[in-house]
């Protein structure tokens, strides 16, 4: 009896845990992120371009779009997407392109040039370069932003109360193939900028993945299930 009085507290404990947690969990995570990319992109809007002398560094496509245009979009991105964040408005979005907003600068100016092998790049796992890269804070801050790409702003943001003033469905979440393909499919193609044979396979991976959900999805293949 004394077991069972304690397992069913443990579980109301979680139970209230993850109640509260639909509110608060992801609003650290928007705060911290937002106040990061808005000084990011309030340094580009005040300071000079310096893309120009890294645009060879940049991974493909980014490399052959003009260093202007990648400045100015690196700016009002950060910019725009702190904001978003900081209000919980079209979090998803704005997570995802910071996400990949940060791959390419981690690519660009924190990634190593040259390694062989994977103990020469863990030595770039570091805020301070010393010739081997310094790709450690760039890689906290996609860690961040991949669960408000998962999991959203939470129930404290504009995206929860616009969901609930257009009276929407509430989410049922699918993790079946056609989900797992969406996405590894662009998260494969993202990484293979830093590590090309891993992000390729994963990108393969996701495109399979999608291939084989969308037959198998009867109807329209984004629509929930009856």
């Amino acid at each position: 009896m004394p077991s069972f009085c304690l397992i069913k507290s443990c579980l109301s404990l979680r139970d209230r845990l993850a109640g509260v947690g639909a509110w608060l969990a992801p609003v650290g995570l928007r705060l911290i992120l937002a106040w990061e990319f808005f000084e990011s992109g309030r340094e580009k809007l005040r300071g000079e371009n310096w893309f120009g002398e890294i645009m060879a560094n940049f991974p493909f496509p980014f490399d052959r779009v003009p260093a202007s245009l990648s400045w100015s979009l690196a700016t009002w991105f950060e910019l725009l997407g702190a904001a978003a964040l900081l209000l919980g408005l079209a979090t998803r979005f704005a997570a995802a392109s910071l996400f990949a907003l940060t791959v390419v600068a981690t690519a660009a100016v924190h990634w190593p040039q040259d390694w062989m092998g994977l103990a020469q790049l863990a030595q770039g796992y570091a805020i301070r370069d010393s010739g081997a890269g310094n790709y450690k804070l760039p890689l906290i801050f996609l860690a961040m932003l991949w669960p408000l790409i998962l999991g959203g702003a939470g129930r404290l943001s504009l995206d929860a109360r616009l969901t609930r003033r257009a009276a929407l469905p509430a989410t049922a979440p699918r993790a079946d193939l056609f989900g797992w393909g969406l996405v590894l499919a662009p998260f494969g193609l993202l990484v293979a900028m830093l590590l090309p044979a891993p992000g390729l396979a994963l990108a393969g991976l996701g495109a399979a993945a999608l291939l084989v959900g969308a037959r198998r999805a009867p109807g329209c293949t984004l629509a929930p299930a009856n």
